[in-house]
């Protein structure tokens, strides 16, 4: 079993030992049919501060470290 993971674009590294992560998801409109594009932001944890701006990482649910991060960086994918 694995363990659940998302993939999402740094748009914040202002934070010490943490950054946000946007991750985008496309979903069907119920009714009409359209493709929707819906962003969520997630709080990582980021021990060695070495994620940039626009960078792609892979993130991964932890216990809670703090009031809004439950996520770590698990990998960068790649740098911008």
């Amino acid at each position: 079993m694995q363990t659940k993971h998302k993939i999402g674009k740094v748009v914040s590294n202002k934070m010490h030992k943490t950054i946000t992560v946007a991750v985008k998801n496309k979903i069907s409109h119920a009714k009409y049919k359209k493709i929707i594009t819906k962003t969520h932001k997630y709080y990582a944890h980021d021990e060695n501060n070495e994620c940039n701006m626009g960078d792609i990482v892979r993130i991964q649910p932890h216990r809670p470290i703090s009031k809004k991060k439950r996520w770590i960086l698990i990998q960068k994918i790649l740098e911008k």
